[in-house]
């Protein structure tokens, strides 16, 4: 509904007066993504790691673990509601994010802003129950989304600083499920970084597809002005390098933690090269991770991969410290 008859653009506030609270109430409903919850995926790792290092876990698990995630993902949503409220002038101009609510203006923006901070204070009191420092994180993951979204910072403005900031939401996920196992282990900075450029990769592909898709610099410039920086070649030089280092930290964890992973690396990296192949299809879930579930062949893979890094978590294997074991004499690297 972009006009009304007699021709010329329609105000959204005319447009919002002019449907019933029914649709406008699906409309401030969709504005939380909560399709986008599949997100909370990447706090699992943060849940079994701790498991695997400690060889046991609370009491209280399973009351944390509902709780962690219904506050992970209110906090989440928060994000969604205010990012897609002040991107609404910029989603007009995007071919496919014109049809969202906002950009519409089926949303009353006064009802959006109410919205974002209930959501992000539920997330907070359901985090209190669980200890401090996984409060902390989730008030950290919101101001994350504050960030990325608003004036004067806006980092989704600047180029690659875009691509960085949106990508530490990964670590911050990883941090709330370790702290819904244990407040006392202290999580390996390794892990840590090798999760938020493991999340600057996915993020670098997914400006990639888009910028591909958009095809005209100036209308991709005028819908997220980072795009007026990026071309498809430094978009995926940055990817090799978040690839590398992703990859390097990987390693690190793996030999000062956990040799036996080691053995997860081809599927990993087999992973990682269907997703960059995926990038280069018009319409892939590249640019919507949340519908990667209509991608059989990256789900097969994606299973393979937890399933081989689950058991290798749990699963020792004696004979891979005998090959690992340094060959040079420690004297003779000084």
């Amino acid at each position: 509904m972009s006009s009304i008859s007699g021709g010329g653009p329609q105000c959204p506030a005319i447009i919002y007066q002019g449907y019933g609270w029914k649709k406008r109430l699906a409309a401030h409903v969709s504005l939380a993504r909560l399709d986008h919850s599949i997100k909370n995926i990447f706090v699992i790792p943060g849940i079994v790691i701790p498991i695997s290092l400690a060889h046991s876990w609370p009491s209280n698990l399973w009351r944390n673990l509902v709780l962690g995630f219904l506050s992970t993902t209110f906090i989440a949503c928060s994000n969604y509601v205010i990012n897609e409220t002040l991107d609404a002038p910029f989603d007009r101009l995007h071919p496919f994010k014109k049809d969202r609510p906002a950009a519409l203006g089926l949303v009353s923006v006064p009802i959006a802003y109410a919205q974002w901070i209930a959501m992000m204070l539920i997330g907070v009191v359901m985090a209190i129950e669980i200890s401090v420092p996984f409060t902390i994180v989730a008030v950290l993951l919101w101001i994350m989304g504050c960030v990325y979204n608003i004036r004067p910072i806006r980092t989704k403005n600047v180029v690659y600083l875009d691509v960085l900031s949106e990508s530490v939401n990964n670590p911050l996920r990883l941090l709330l499920g370790w702290y819904i196992v244990s407040s006392q282990l202290v999580p390996p900075i390794s892990l840590l970084c090798c999760y938020w450029m493991l999340g600057c990769y996915f993020m670098g592909l997914k400006r990639f597809s888009e910028l591909r898709e958009i095809g005209k610099c100036d209308l991709a410039g005028s819908y997220r002005e980072s795009f007026k920086h990026y071309t498809e070649r430094s978009l995926l030089q940055s990817v090799v390098f978040y690839c590398s280092s992703s990859m390097l930290l990987f390693g690190a964890f793996i030999i000062r933690y956990r040799m036996e992973l080691i053995l997860s690396f081809p599927i990993v990296a087999w992973v990682m090269c269907t997703y960059f192949q995926m990038a280069f299809t018009a319409g892939s879930a590249v640019q919507n991770p949340e519908k990667l579930y209509r991608e059989p062949r990256i789900m097969v893979e994606l299973g393979i991969a937890v399933v081989t890094i689950t058991v290798l978590l749990f699963v020792d294997i004696p004979w891979l410290a005998v090959i690992f074991t340094p060959s040079i004499p420690t004297h003779a690297l000084r």
